[in-house]
């Protein structure tokens, strides 16, 4: 049966290609009106009888183009389209000779509109700073949601974690036509929304809304994708819930519910599980499991939501989620966008470790159990209003609130020897604790524009108040051994405080020296933080049976004030190949310290430092650009750092602050290229960067004969850090339904770090080589294939007597499938191979990970009936090695273990053409 069903596959897709036609055309783009070639014009080729897309590219530098595929379809059209002129149609049969069309005068369409060019079928349209894709010509699989088609489009990379890149540049920022869904996290609108509700993608450079509003180029740094809703899509409601359940009582349930008016939307969604997920994704294999992908790599119960975290330790986490978004423009001057959120989660954590600690004429071993309950439960709230007075006046208001409150319950013990495996010390903790935070921040931006030459001025105030108790009963028994044994007991409740009053503003004029090119840019900010930590101890009385003992030595009641005020100046160019600035600012900071308890250790010093910043942009055309970046930052010590007192709540580490740090200036260069070329359909970026640091902030350790160390900090000079990486990419069309899409990569990192190991100073180079390749293999309707391999080459070296050097080669090899035959049944399959040889004795070098699920849709395909299997062969282990230069650590924690579960989940449409209900009962299937 199998061999026959191989054989079926095979003939028909010779039957296939036995029907399809080869075709050549090619061409050159002239404009009529400066008789200049035009470069990324959009050219693609429909079939005649159906406008079904075959294929397209743009044009280079000389306005050229050729294109050439093969067709089901004889009669074809042939499209080209640019911004600002007609668009050029043609008919033509497709024919094994290359048909030339010459030289193509494109007229100026003095009509043209941005609405009409927002209608346009051309796959792609490249403007001056934006690229813009048109969904409906990027086949996907049914019901794609929008991550599915932002891994079809040219140029564009999705990690495993949702993570978005475009030609190499990190997306931190997705809209809905044009406004925040659920903040600026992109996986809640990327695996949420679907692509049949988008009309277009369009990628620009990231900016604020003031400095979109000012005119003001952007560092290029990173991006912002904005998701057009199809007009016919922007009134009515869609969702999505599900539910299941399965084996050692694993669960999972989550909602999704739209309602779009137009400019007003309403967005509701809610979740749970306990299966280490935040559960907004709906069974789909690669975003329900976590991270727990990995026997190497932590099966961490943490994970977050945009700067939202759930859990918080490793282990196995239950969560539970709920959240709103609303949107809506009021008249044609303001708009707002607000959303609530809230995170509980209860997590579970035991962990074992032993840890080789490395002195310089010796070693000491330290193993150590604990275990944790955690739970926590946050809200949070955020507004966004603008309001534009006038063309010419903008206010830009961000308010935005958290709540939190939470308890941990936990106990450890640990116990060290020396390498005569004599013991020295010991100790036990139990601890129980309860928590509230609480968090207002409040940015305003007020931008006023003057003339029509560039220049505006705007004032900014920021304004951050913070608030953290907790209150901690806390028990600890500490025993060290040897010839001076002693044993220190405690039995305390800990009241703590803490708080922050902050408060940054800054005003910025701007002056054209050249109208719209050339600008001086003048600037003043101040920023002042106040933190208030009043940290009370007290211990157990016995005769009381009452904390009511104050212990002045492990309390603190402490104000420190960080204030700083920063004139700066600069120049900003903005032409059409080169744009770039160069700014430069004096920092007069002024730290102090008043401790209520230790008045001694109160101390005020000013320091004065020079700050740069420059970035430099060339685009060599609209498809590749060369950029570069320089920062010089100035960095002053923590307080804990700088507090002259000893910190004796570890009594086998002893911390003692240093009054005489320096702040650090961190000098940080990068540099970046990147080209995609659409007519070769071939993408390649490479970039590197190397940061050196003064005046580095390190710990000092001395660890004395009964193994206690004793810490305190000092300034070094001698860090960098340098990294280095490329990316390419092909895109292959072996026929209409056949695609390969071949992605290789290559990072290399030298980390160089001065620090001390009892006493002695020493430098450490870490060197790291690691090469990635990943193929995407895709059968239309019938299958895909992703297989990819990394291995890793690590080498650390020490120039300290006694420190061996350690080098080894790790192996990463992962394969994910998926077949949709037959007809609604898919199947998916993730697939992790790690080789570690660089693990302790006992603990196991190599594992397999399998992750599957098979998803069947129902009910007219609005229902989808899905079975998850984690783990099939139970290797998740959790077994890992960290390493640094004073230890090496092995460990093993809790992690979620092996189950299946059984799932549904169903959708509801009742968007439809000018927000009429769809047929089917109101309920409009995902295509």
């Amino acid at each position: 049966m199998k061999h026959c069903l191989r054989a079926l596959i095979f003939l028909c897709s010779i039957a296939t290609f036995a029907q399809l036609q080869p075709f050549k055309i090619s061409g050159t783009l002239m404009a009529n009106d400066a008789g200049q070639p035009l470069e990324s014009a959009t050219v693609y080729v429909e079939r005649v009888k159906d406008s079904t897309l075959v294929t397209y590219t743009i044009t280079n530098q000389n306005g050229y183009f050729s294109i050439e595929d093969k067709a089901a379809d004889k009669n074809l059209k042939i499209y080209i389209t640019y911004v600002g002129y007609k668009t050029f149609e043609k008919e033509f049969v497709a024919t094994s000779e290359e048909i030339e069309l010459g030289t193509i005068v494109m007229k100026i369409d003095a009509n043209t509109l941005d609405e009409v060019v927002l209608k346009s079928r051309a796959p792609i349209t490249i403007k001056k700073d934006t690229l813009e894709f048109n969904v409906s010509s990027f086949k996907t699989k049914k019901d794609a949601s929008v991550e599915d088609l932002l891994k079809k489009l040219p140029g564009v990379e999705v990690d495993d974690e949702g993570q978005i890149t475009v030609n190499g540049k990190a997306v931190n920022k997705i809209l809905v036509n044009g406004k925040p869904f659920f903040g600026d996290d992109p996986t809640i609108t990327t695996r949420n929304l679907t692509k049949d509700i988008i009309e277009k993608v369009q990628v620009t450079d990231t900016k604020t809304d003031a400095e979109a509003f000012a005119g003001e180029d952007a560092d290029g740094e990173n991006k912002t994708i904005n998701l057009t809703i199809k007009e016919e899509n922007n009134k009515g409601i869609f969702g999505r819930v599900a539910a299941g359940g399965g084996t050692n009582d694993r669960y999972e349930f989550a909602g999704f519910f739209n309602k779009f008016d137009n400019d007003q939307r309403v967005s509701i969604l809610a979740g749970g599980n306990n299966i280490n997920s935040p559960g907004f994704s709906f069974g789909e294999i690669r975003k329900m499991f976590g991270n727990s992908r990995n026997a190497f790599v932590s099966g961490n119960g943490a994970f977050g939501v945009g700067n939202r975290t759930f859990g918080g330790s490793d282990g196995v986490t239950v969560s539970r989620n709920a959240g709103g978004n609303y949107a809506d423009s009021f008249g044609k001057k303001v708009e707002l966008s607000a959303d609530y959120f809230y995170a509980g989660a209860d997590s579970e954590d035991r962990t074992s470790t032993q840890r080789e600690n490395i002195l310089p004429d010796s070693r000491f071993f330290t193993n150590s159990n604990s275990e944790s309950f955690t739970e926590n439960n946050n809200h949070s709230a955020n507004v966004q209003l603008d309001i534009k007075v006038d063309s010419t006046f903008l206010i830009n208001l961000r308010p935005s609130f958290t709540y939190g409150k939470g308890n941990r319950r936990s106990s450890s013990n640990e116990a060290s020897r020396d390498d005569n495996n004599q013991a020295i010390n010991q100790s036990s903790t139990n601890s129980y604790s309860e928590n509230t935070n609480r968090n207002f921040n409040n940015d305003l931006d007020i931008t006023k524009r003057f003339g029509t030459r560039g220049s505006f001025i705007r004032l900014g105030v920021v304004v951050q108040y913070d608030n953290d108790t907790r209150d901690d009963f806390f028990q600890s028994n500490v025993e060290v051994f040897g010839d001076t044994p002693s044993q220190t007991n405690r039995n305390q409740f800990i009241d703590d405080e803490s708080s922050l009053d902050s408060y940054f503003t800054d005003i910025t004029y701007r002056y054209p020296i050249l109208a719209n090119k050339l600008y001086l840019d003048t600037k003043f900010s101040h920023r002042e933080d106040k933190r208030t930590s009043i940290e009370s101890t007290f211990d157990f009385d016995a005769a009381t049976q009452e904390y009511t003992l104050f212990n002045t030595a492990l309390s603190t009641n402490f104000k420190y004030i960080n204030r700083r005020s920063t004139p700066g100046v600069g120049l900003q160019y903005s032409g059409e190949k080169i744009s770039g600035n160069v700014r430069a600012s004096y920092v007069l900071r002024t730290l102090a310290n008043d401790d209520a308890l230790r008045p001694e250790a109160s101390f005020e010093q000013r320091f004065k430092a020079l700050e740069l910043r420059g970035y430099l942009t060339y685009r060599f055309s609209p498809k590749s650009s060369l950029y570069a970046n320089y920062n010089l930052n100035n960095r002053p010590p923590e307080i804990s750092q700088l507090q002259a007192f000893q910190d004796v709540s570890n009594p086998l580490n002893i911390i003692t602050g240093n009054p005489n740090l320096e702040p650090a200036n961190e000098h940080r260069v990068y540099v970046g290229y990147n080209n995609f070329d659409f007519q070769k359909r071939t993408g390649f970026n490479m970039y590197g960067s190397f940061s050196k640091t003064q005046n580095q902030v390190v710990q000092q350790t001395i660890v004395d004969e009964n193994l206690v160390r004793n810490t305190t900090y000092t300034n070094v000079d001698g860090n960098y850090y340098a990294f280095a990486g490329a990316t390419y990419s092909k895109d292959f069309k072996v026929d209409t339904l056949r695609t390969v899409k071949v992605s290789a990569g290559l990072s290399v990192n030298n980390n160089r770090t001065i620090n001390f190991n009892n006493g002695e100073k020493y430098a450490s180079t870490n060197n790291s080589l690691s090469p990635n390749i990943r193929l995407t293999l895709t059968w239309k309707k019938v299958l895909e294939l992703i297989p990819n391999y990394r291995p890793s080459f690590t080498k650390s070296t020490f120039d300290l007597v006694g420190f061996d050097d350690r080098q080894f080669l790790q192996h990463t090899l992962g394969l994910q499938t998926a077949t949709f035959l037959p007809k609604r049944l898919e199947w998916r399959n993730d697939i992790n191979y790690n080789y570690n040889p660089d693990v302790g004795v006992g603990f196991q070098r190599s594992s397999w990970f399998w992750n599957s699920t098979l998803a069947y849709s129902v009910l007219q395909d609005t229902g989808t009936l899905t079975l998850k299997a984690f783990d099939l062969l139970g290797q998740n282990a959790n077994a890992r090695r960290s390493q640094t230069q004073n230890y090496i650590q092995d460990s093993q924690s809790l992690v979620l273990q092996q189950y299946f579960m059984l799932s549904f989940s169903w959708k509801f449409n009742s968007l439809g053409k000018k927000g009429e209900i769809n047929d089917n009962g109101g309920f409009y299937i995902f295509n």
